[in-house]
């Protein structure tokens, strides 16, 4: 199944010439599909022929990412703010909760760079942040539950690790829990996006507000980030920008701070719109290319199991480069996590031969994508050997 999917696809990515080169930094930027470009002229003739009355086609772009994102999350009555990077979304997520009532913030150990360096500041400034050990996956809710008390203001983690690509699998009861004490839930979902279909009918998660980016799996590129939020949301972020009340711009302006009713709640202020027309390509090429969250995880847990098992097979000693851990496909997202203390130099290394990869710290990441071939991933692992078993 991987080589007749990958092999369908490739002609259509010739601008980033996915058949021609080892590219395995899928799950923090994949290449965008030919169509992609496509998107990007129609956003320079549609700003030429229009001018200041652009943002009606814009908006109808954002309408259209908004739509995959609600089928992709089977999420017909959620609400989605537009940001050009989650940070900006969680800065204003943040600014919402009332920190002087309720100063703690419960959150693991693994998250993303954004959501860390900000909690690590906000605790330099008298916030009292929990981390809570993200593994094992198992007990994850009962660690969580543990850390909670009457001064919790929210709870913030991340779906899939971006270390390892784990998938925290008790959401749905750290869910329940927080319901049950009225504290919010925000949940980093960057590396799930595209690639780790979740119904938030099916898991009763229709309360929980979800960080998304479009950069990585979703082959959106830049500038394509939301914030879901539940219909309804009586947050009323303190950092906040005109567009999200864009509906009352022509009306006289009134003493309070008012928000639009849908979708613009965490919104900021102007956009470059050219990331929107690009992304929007992109999600019809997706449709069109039958891509369904069931064949894009088909896809990547095959994927990730056919670099598992060619890693164990390849011979490459442990104390050189090992599984970051040995959990199967099914508990895992869009990516293989191996580790190793020359990972830097590894990464460098490959990068040098002209191999695409990723590194964080000792964790060396092969990302593959809906497009990589069996002998492209053969050829990966046959670089990792040339290195580690010299």
């Amino acid at each position: 199944m991987i080589d007749t999917l990958a092999h369908r696809l490739q002609p259509h990515y010739s601008r980033f010439r996915v058949a021609d080169r080892l590219l395995f930094t899928g799950h923090s930027h994949q290449a965008w599909p030919d169509t992609a470009f496509e998107g990007m002229d129609d956003y320079a003739r549609v700003s030429a022929e229009a001018v200041d009355h652009k943002w009606g086609t814009a908006y109808e772009k954002v309408d259209r990412l908004r739509a995959y994102l609600r089928g992709w999350y089977d999420d017909p009555d959620g609400q989605y703010s537009l940001a050009a990077n989650t940070h900006e979304l969680l800065v204003k997520w943040i600014s919402a909760l009332d920190l002087r009532r309720k100063p703690r913030i419960v959150t693991t150990d693994g998250e993303f760079y954004s959501l860390y360096r900000q909690l690590r500041r906000l605790e330099e400034e008298g916030v009292d942040v929990a981390w809570v050990p993200a593994l094992p996956l198992d007990g994850f809710a009962a660690r969580i539950e543990a850390a909670l008390d009457a001064d919790t203001a929210a709870v913030m983690v991340s779906r899939v690790m971006f270390e390892t690509a784990l998938i925290q699998q008790e959401l749905p009861e750290v869910a329940r829990i927080c319901r049950e004490r009225g504290i919010p839930v925000i949940i980093d979902d960057y590396h799930g996006t595209n690639v780790a279909p979740w119904s938030l009918r099916d898991t009763d998660m229709e309360d929980v507000y979800v960080l998304i980016g479009g950069y990585k799996y979703l082959q959106w590129g830049e500038g394509n980030c939301f914030l879901r939020y539940p219909k309804g949301s009586v947050m009323r972020p303190a950092v906040t920008g005109w567009f999200a009340a864009f509906s009352t711009l022509k009306q006289p302006r009134a003493a309070g701070v008012a928000y639009d009713a849908e979708d613009s709640l965490f919104m900021g202020a102007t956009f470059d719109s050219v990331s929107q027309f690009r992304a929007a390509r992109v999600a019809d090429f997706f449709s069109e290319q039958s891509l369904t969250p069931e064949v894009l995880r088909a896809q990547y847990m095959a994927q990730v199991a056919y670099l598992k098992e060619g890693f164990l097979a390849s011979g490459i000693p442990p104390a050189r480069m090992r599984l970051k851990h040995g959990y199967g496909p099914a508990r895992t997202g869009g990516f293989l996590a191996l580790e190793g203390d020359s990972a830097g130099q590894v990464w460098q290394e490959l990068t040098d031969r002209g191999v695409y990869t990723d590194v964080r710290g000792s964790t060396l990441r092969l990302g593959p994508a809906p497009y990589v071939t069996t002998a492209q991933m053969d050829a990966v692992i046959g670089e990792l050997v040339r290195m580690l078993c010299r």
